[in-house]
């Protein structure tokens, strides 16, 4: 779809030219699929390019249109950090349990006190999978808009309904990078805090990628269509997993809420080894996996999400599972870690 889309849809869809034309047609198609799935109509769903893009265009322009209501932004502890730092000095953080859930008491606590703009919280965690209770949080907000980042549920888990507005981004779905969803219902107020321009109403400047929009539409659907049965199977190997990596691994904490999750994640932390040392050595073994306790070879500091679960942040994998991931791709992970933990610990004189 990419591929075919480069060719017809590379112009700018607000020109009248032929070209123009069929770009629009393109882009218009795309929006209704990608609506559609959201749950939202086509003039409601703008096009931004990431979701991190997304979050911080919501938070901001729905801040701004409340100004007169105050200029809070309550928020959980285990958001993304695209929210916490669009978020920054105003943000109201509302701690969770152990599993990574929020409580929903307080959150209902700090939403409700004067000067509060907008409430955010995610569908479910990007690290540990634990969902969140989106409607039960919504209907606490009253008039005050809640704002959902659904990057890790769109195209895995039904989001639940109650939300003023709501971002998510293509890759997470497989499709494109660069493609990113920001829906906002009508009768929630906007004012983008720049300067506005006549594409996807100024909440995104500059026109949107056709040809990467459409082919974040297809995944999407394609994406829909084996769902059930995916997911299905993904849960009753992250089971497996769970259950082996407690079983076969001394000094391990296995996180995230062990029912109420994402279908697809699991998260783990060993004691006594280093996050990154057990990334690499895993992805010698042909594995590509990811640590929360640092995201990239520069930030030694650990997930702030982890920290605030009050679990243990030393020696963090995350497993995520995609559509080509196979029970023998399981089964040997589940086979060569043990091994792998205990040579790392025995290089430190464990």
């Amino acid at each position: 779809m990419l591929l075919s889309a480069v060719d017809s849809g590379w112009a700018d869809p607000v020109r009248l030219h032929h070209e123009g034309r069929t770009a629009r047609l393109l882009l218009d198609n795309a929006r209704a699929v990608l609506a559609d799935a959201v749950g939202v109509r086509p003039d409601e769903l703008f096009l931004t390019t990431s979701g991190t893009a997304a979050v911080h265009a919501a938070l901001t322009a729905i801040t701004a249109a409340r100004r007169r209501s105050g200029t809070a932004v309550v928020h959980s502890a285990v958001e993304h950090s695209a929210v916490l730092h669009t978020a920054g000095a105003d943000g109201v953080e509302v701690r969770v349990d152990p599993a990574g859930r929020v409580d929903l008491d307080a959150f209902t606590s700090a939403v409700r006190s004067p000067g509060v703009a907008v409430a955010a919280l995610q569908s479910a965690n990007h690290e540990v999978g634990t969902r969140q209770p989106i409607e039960a949080a919504a209907e606490a907000c009253g008039d005050v808009p809640l704002f959902v980042d659904a990057a890790a549920s769109i195209g895995h888990d039904a989001v639940p309904g109650g939300w003023s507005a709501l971002a998510a981004s293509a890759h997470k779905w497989g499709g494109p990078a660069g493609v990113g969803l920001l829906a906002v219902r009508k009768g929630t107020r906007i004012a983008p805090a720049w300067p506005m321009d006549e594409r996807e109403d100024g909440l995104s400047p500059g026109f949107p990628d056709v040809p990467n929009t459409l082919a974040a539409a297809a995944a999407l659907q394609a994406r829909q269509a084996e769902a059930a049965g995916l997911n299905k199977q993904h849960r009753a190997w992250i089971d497996e997993l769970r259950q082996r990596v407690a079983a076969g691994i001394p000094d391990v904490e296995v996180v995230g809420d062990p029912d109420d999750r994402l279908p697809h994640i699991l998260t783990f932390s060993c004691l006594y080894v280093d996050g990154e040392a057990l990334v690499t050595a895993i992805d010698v073994e042909g594995f590509s996996v990811s640590s929360g306790s640092a995201c990239t070879s520069s930030t030694l500091r650990p997930s702030h999400v982890l920290a605030a679960m009050g679990v243990l942040t030393h020696g963090n994998v995350r497993v995520s599972l995609g559509r080509d991931t196979t029970y023998d791709d399981i089964d040997r992970f589940a086979s060569v870690l043990p091994g792998i933990v205990q040579r790392i610990r025995a290089e430190i004189g464990l």
